[in-house]
């Protein structure tokens, strides 16, 4: 039963991966085909193999514009391999194109592209659910399992929904800082390391009887806190380009992710929207509009990014 189950769910990984090639294939063609009326995107520095994980604190931005721009930005679409990309390129950190690239379409048209990209973002949708859901796997063998079946998929651009706008007035482009913040609950937290205990393994650069003791000391520290503690996950990511889109009849401004170019839909050379440019990343230059103060947290367990509202 469960090979017949395995056979099936690989079949729909295969088919999955196919459709969503033709769709985006399809996509492209129907893109090539619509008057462009303007596209400004803008490369990033690619991120070599074993630098992922290097703190940015500067980003230098190239622009790029016209049929240039339009056609780098289909090309992103459509890199879902390793295959499609340099070797020194790590498969671990998405190729990010911020950018917009402005189609005019009414009508007929208008309609098919949207039902297109509909379509593209639905197979997007469903090869994560097969991978991340319906394999039954943890994250840490999911790589392997998909590498196994469809060599050389990087996940991430594969995942990746296309965003498709209807002209706005104005689309402007910056960078975010963000934290993940979750509050946690103090069993979760116990049980979390009590497992990571039970699973006997080492991590590197201790050995098993180290790594078994650190576990043990960070599980004491957590029963330690009083009851009424308040714990929290406060992990930072890695800083990403967004756009800001404005509707004046709406008098509102709309900030989105922006890892790949936005496709506008103009009816014609009236609609097209004002578009902004993206400045180069500098870390020391930031500059917060508004940061409310934090409250007091301690650092509890760093690997964790566990933090605590108690004196420790």
């Amino acid at each position: 039963m469960e090979a017949a189950m395995r056979y099936d769910l690989i079949s729909d990984l295969h088919d999955c991966a196919n459709s969503l090639e033709r769709a985006l294939g399809e996509m492209r063609e129907m893109i090539l085909a619509q008057p462009l009326l303007i596209a400004r995107v803008f490369s990033l520095p690619p991120v070599e193999k074993g630098h992922e994980h290097d703190a940015v604190t500067e980003i230098a931005v190239e622009q790029h514009l016209g049929e240039a721009a339009r056609d780098m930005a289909l090309a992103h679409f459509c890199r879902l391999f390793m295959q499609h990309q340099s070797e020194k390129l790590s498969t671990k950190a998405a190729v990010r194109l911020p950018g917009a690239i402005c189609i005019e379409a009414s009508g007929e048209q208008e309609t098919a592209l949207t039902d297109q990209i509909t379509l593209v973002n639905q197979y997007k949708a469903r090869l994560e659910q097969i991978i991340t859901v319906e394999s039954g796997l943890p994250s840490e063998a999911r790589f392997e399992f998909v590498h196994q079946h469809l060599r050389g998929l990087i996940t991430l651009n594969a995942y990746r929904t296309i965003t498709l706008l209807q002209a706005p007035d104005s689309l402007r482009f910056g960078w975010a800082n963000k934290h993940v913040i979750k509050n946690v609950k103090r069993e979760e937290i116990i049980a979390q390391l009590e497992k990571s205990l039970s699973a006997n393994r080492a991590q590197a650069p201790w050995t098993r009887e180290q790594w078994a003791e650190k576990v043990q000391e960070e599980l004491e520290s957590v029963r330690a806190l009083p009851a009424s503690a308040r714990l929290k996950i406060k992990r930072p990511v890695k800083v990403q380009p967004i756009a800001r889109v404005w509707r004046a009849d709406e008098k509102k401004q709309t900030q989105l992710a922006c890892p790949s170019p936005v496709i506008v839909l103009c009816r014609d050379r009236t609609q097209v929207p004002v578009l902004g440019e993206l400045l180069n990343y500098n870390a020391d230059k930031i500059q917060h509009r508004y940061k409310p103060a934090a409250e007091p947290l301690n650092l509890l367990i760093p690997r964790l990014h566990l933090w605590v509202d108690c004196p420790i």
